[in-house]
């Protein structure tokens, strides 16, 4: 059974006339990758704030490792890093988490040591962080976030200033923490591209908005190009696909819309076919885009709502 890491049901947050999050409705499964999408402004940060404790909402109901109350006490099993978190420049990276490990009442000192060698920074020892690459800085943000083995990941904006290595370096990192310590993440990004890289399921954030909430597996299905034919007659149209056509690369839906992953080039031929054998083509298009440009439909769609 899938068990629900956090759950929001109707989440709002408002600052005088300001809707930063108007009915929020998110689901985070235990194991995911959950890439959380908005441009600038969108209510991102917001809401990590809110999961995280920094922030208290203004509605709605939230729900952590299935718990509604003392969610303080939950937000123990959190590591999180917002944005860049305040680094200790005159002092090492273990002398960083040392002082983070205090404050956040952790009693054993190795967990010092394991989340340095996770990250890949054990080998630093008495080097300031003031002479850190950015890179390495983000990765002692991911060690601090690390700090107690926590069981829920929330990174936002992880990959901001990383080079292109850099970023290779984190996303395989964050692979290997759910993989080895089935850790569930939450990533805030603007880059879809780097997402689609990383996430198994997706939230489309928009003008504090949840628009569409959708596994990794289905949104590579909607933007997957394809040939989106309806008749009048789906049975006898998937006869002549297959028999006439010599198609058999395609899927029926339970809207008997059917979607055709070949010879896209060849939609006129297909609905000529058709029509001679007596089918009413009620729909037919090619469909299917690009990540980016998914997002930027979702959310030009939206500006009524």
């Amino acid at each position: 059974m899938t068990e629900i890491i956090c759950q929001t049901t109707d989440l709002c947050k408002s600052y005088k006339n300001f809707h930063a999050l108007q009915n929020v409705n998110l689901s985070i499964n235990r194991g995911e990758i959950y890439g959380l999408i908005g441009e600038n402004g969108a209510g991102k940060s917001t809401l990590i704030r809110i999961l995280t404790g920094l922030a208290f909402p203004s509605g709605g109901v939230m729900t952590l490792f299935g718990k509604t109350q003392n969610l303080q006490q939950e937000r123990s099993k959190i590591g999180c890093t917002i944005e860049m978190p305040a680094l200790y420049q005159d002092m090492t990276a273990q002398q960083n988490l040392e002082i983070q490990r205090v404050q956040r009442g952790i009693p054993d000192r190795k967990c010092i040591y394991k989340a340095l060698k996770y990250v890949g920074l054990e080998h630093t020892q008495k080097k300031k962080v003031n002479h850190f690459s950015l890179g390495m800085k983000q990765r002692l943000a991911l060690a601090v976030a690390l700090l107690g083995d926590p069981e829920f990941l929330i990174l936002d904006e992880p990959v901001n200033g990383l080079d292109p290595t850099g970023i290779i370096e984190l996303r395989e990192l964050l692979k290997r923490l759910v993989r080895e310590n089935q850790v569930t993440i939450l990533i805030s990004s603007h880059i879809l591209s780097e997402l689609n890289q990383l996430a198994t399921c997706y939230g489309f954030l928009h003008h504090g908005k949840l628009l569409k909430q959708i596994s990794a597996k289905a949104l590579g299905e909607e933007c997957r190009r394809h040939i989106k034919l309806k008749t009048d007659h789906t049975k006898k149209t998937v006869t002549i696909l297959e028999e006439q056509l010599q198609i058999k690369n395609f899927s029926i839906y339970p809207d008997d819309f059917i979607r055709i992953y070949e010879k896209l080039e060849e939609a006129h031929t297909i609905s000529k076919t058709l029509s001679a054998c007596g089918i009413v083509i009620l729909e037919l298009s090619v469909q299917g885009e690009e990540l980016e440009t998914y997002f930027e439909n979702l959310i030009g769609g939206s500006k009524d709502v």
